[in-house]
């Protein structure tokens, strides 16, 4: 056995498969809490203002539903970006791969190898940062969507807190049940 065989990866190889695999950075995973905090707090205006639900006597119930739709809207972000990134790297390959080519060309001092390498990073930078809006625009135009016509057209009849917690709930389960399939 050689002794990269014994070590495990090399560092080009543990970088590669680290950007190609489904964890997020500590900086997207704030981003996509962050997001998912705001866009699951939003409803909790609707059904105060327009189902009118008493803000203090629902407290608990608000904070529980939000923390769990929270949670869920960030797992669909992040089963989106993963699916969304390699769809997005292979449409910009070619534009990445022409323009880094341009930049790196005048230095001669680069190697072949070294210039792939920095191909290869830009262009998973700039899936990544695409999946990533892409991601949580998506899923925030489908989240509220689903919440405005639930808890309009399809449970008027419920009492507010039920509208609230099954809207909320289902909206945000439902988008993390589809983002774990293909698209």
């Amino acid at each position: 056995m050689s002794k990269s065989q014994n070590k495990g990866f090399t560092k080009e190889e543990e970088l590669l498969l680290q950007d190609f695999s489904r964890n997020v950075s500590t900086k997207s995973s704030a981003l996509f809490y962050g997001n998912a905090l705001i866009v699951s707090a939003v409803p909790i205006w609707l059904f105060w203002r327009i189902h009118l639900i008493d803000i203090y006597s629902s407290l608990v119930l608000f904070v529980v539903v939000t923390s769990i739709a929270t949670y869920l809207l960030a797992l669909a972000y992040k089963n989106t970006k993963f699916t969304l990134k390699h769809k997005i790297a292979v449409k910009r390959e070619e534009a990445v791969t022409r323009d880094l080519s341009k930049k790196l060309s005048e230095d001669k001092k680069m190697s072949k190898k070294e210039k792939d390498e920095r191909i290869l990073w830009k262009k998973n930078e700039v899936a990544d940062f695409e999946a990533t809006t892409l991601s949580i625009f998506y899923n925030n135009a489908l989240f509220l969507t689903i919440v405005i016509i639930s808890s309009f057209y399809l449970l008027p009849s419920f009492t507010p807190p039920v509208n609230y917690t099954v809207s909320i709930g289902a909206t945000a389960g439902l988008l993390a049940l589809l983002s774990t399939g293909s698209q």
